[in-house]
């Protein structure tokens, strides 16, 4: 039985049931408004998203599936460029932050051990961010900058921001990374056109103007092949030198007077780059014991074949025709009598790798230091080959554009110290290899001749090292006689060619 005036148990369960239903759809309706929202979400949601959604209801189901909304930046990760590098230096920005790029635009300019490297984007988006100041070390792996990919969220409808021109992506300002860019209108962009072209200099001058907020595309350049120098930028600092005007509608720099006491003061360099690189390659190749080995050669002969072939060669396409070419193949000829000479040591020092082509290097003089692309397999190319692929691999160091395979493989080098006045040396061996030759000045010098009487004649000296592990004083000096037996009777080289 129950209590007289209360009603039955079966009405009163009936009641609480009445209850908790209204209290439900109450609640549910509360909810119906963001569940409508996130709709989308859920759709374009994977798998193991939707497994989640399905979750029970709360309170924090409408933030998550906030933060679950796909972000349109993504970082754009510095890959691995080959040879096993680890970092790179970041020369130059081609953009900056609120620029639109499309597939295979510039992004950046970066310089490893071996070689420079331009990065292009494989995206069509919007930069967001840059992660590296110029002038900073970039490991492989990490973020190059954030980019907003099209397509990847936003307002669809919104239209498409139009590409800044290349001249305001490398003369503007550079911006903190943590901070978005301002717009840049176009009267802005066009007053800076000293972006519009690449500025050469070394890494010490790039940071010694950086230090003084100098723009180097403001400095008049006297070094080779328009390199700004780092005389140039002190000629400035001191007010020597004039500043070129950045352009219209920027005000020219002030050249800031340099302390007195700034030059006594001493500064740390960072070994990079190129640098590190030979800085490593010497440390190891002074392990190794050099024999050297000097001699001269009579030049006249070959300085009249390079006459007769100058024109023959600017009618077939090629600017200039140097001595080197002829040096060249006269090295492959006599490497073909004394191949040993165009060998490697094995890593065990059981065994002389003797190579089958004659890669044969020339050491450069390049705005980034000294690099030795090498002309792959000599033996097989005619003179005018060896010449043309001399001329491009000239032209690509002159602007810092070497590839790494241009730098790799080589079996044997030449050192032409001459071009810059230098007569004797002693160069030191490229390793792996096992020689090196040091080309000194062509200078007029009196000889006697074969009768007796004294003439005048163009002698260069040259200077050997060789491994002395493997190579000894008779293989070089041979090696060395039948080398200049070409050079002085560059007749003699039709008979192999």
């Amino acid at each position: 039985g129950h209590e007289p005036g209360l009603p039955p148990p079966s009405t009163l369960r009936h009641c609480r049931k009445r209850v908790t239903q209204t209290r439900m759809l109450r609640r549910l309706a509360a909810r119906s408004a963001p569940l409508a929202r996130a709709s989308a979400v859920r759709a374009a949601r994977p798998p193991h998203a939707l497994r989640l959604a399905a979750a029970p209801l709360s309170r924090s189901f409408v933030s998550t599936a906030a933060a679950a909304a796909p972000s349109s930046a993504q970082p754009f990760m510095l890959a691995d460029i080959g040879e096993g590098i680890a970092e790179v230096e970041v020369l130059q920005w081609f953009v900056k932050p609120g620029d639109t790029v499309d597939q295979f635009d510039r992004i950046c300019e970066v310089q490893s051990d071996k070689a420079t490297v331009e990065i292009s984007s494989p995206y069509v988006g919007t930069i967001e961010s840059l992660e590296y100041e110029v002038g900073s070390i970039a490991k492989v792996g990490t973020p190059l900058l954030h980019i907003s990919v099209d397509g990847a969220g936003g307002d669809a409808g919104a239209e498409p921001e139009q590409p800044a021109p290349p001249v305001a992506a490398a003369a503007a300002a550079p911006l903190p990374v943590s901070e978005p860019a301002p717009a840049v209108s176009e009267p802005a962009a066009a007053a800076s056109p000293a972006g519009d072209r690449k500025v050469l200099s070394t890494p010490a001058t790039r940071a010694l103007a950086k230090r003084h907020k100098l723009d180097l595309g403001t400095v008049t350049p006297t070094g080779r092949g328009g390199r700004v120098t780092k005389q140039d930028v002190l000629l400035v600092l001191n007010g020597s030198a004039p500043v070129q005007p950045a352009g219209a509608a920027a005000a020219a720099p002030q050249p800031q007077p340099a302390a007195p006491s700034a030059a006594a003061e001493d500064r740390a360099v960072p070994i990079r780059g190129i640098r590190k690189a030979m800085f490593a390659q010497m440390t190891a190749a002074n392990a190794v014991p050099h024999f050297n080995f000097c001699d001269e050669v009579r030049m006249d002969a070959l300085m009249e074949v390079r006459q007769q072939l100058k024109q023959v060669a600017l009618d077939k396409g090629l600017g200039k025709f140097t001595l080197m070419p002829l040096i060249v193949k006269a090295t492959s000829l006599a490497l073909a009598e004394f191949p040993e000479l165009n060998a490697s040591i094995s890593e065990e020092g059981s065994e002389l790798l003797v190579k089958g082509s004659h890669n044969i290097g020339v050491a450069m003089d390049t705005p980034h230091g000294l690099l030795v692309p090498n002309i792959k397999d000599v033996g097989s190319l005619t003179l005018l080959q060896v010449a043309q692929e001399l001329s491009r691999l000239q032209a690509d160091a002159a602007a810092g554009k070497l590839s790494i395979p241009d730098l790799k493989g080589g079996t044997f080098t030449l050192s032409n110290i001459g071009n810059l006045g230098g007569t004797y040396t002693g160069p030191v061996i490229n390793l792996p290899e096992i020689a090196i030759a040091g080309l000194g000045k062509t200078r007029p010098v009196p000889r006697y001749d074969e009768a007796g009487a004294l003439v005048r004649q163009s002698i260069m000296q040259v200077s050997w090292s060789a491994d002395h592990r493997v190579v000894d004083g008779a293989m070089m000096a041979r090696f060395s006689n039948a080398w200049i037996g070409y050079l002085e009777k560059p007749a003699t080289m039709l008979l192999t060619l």
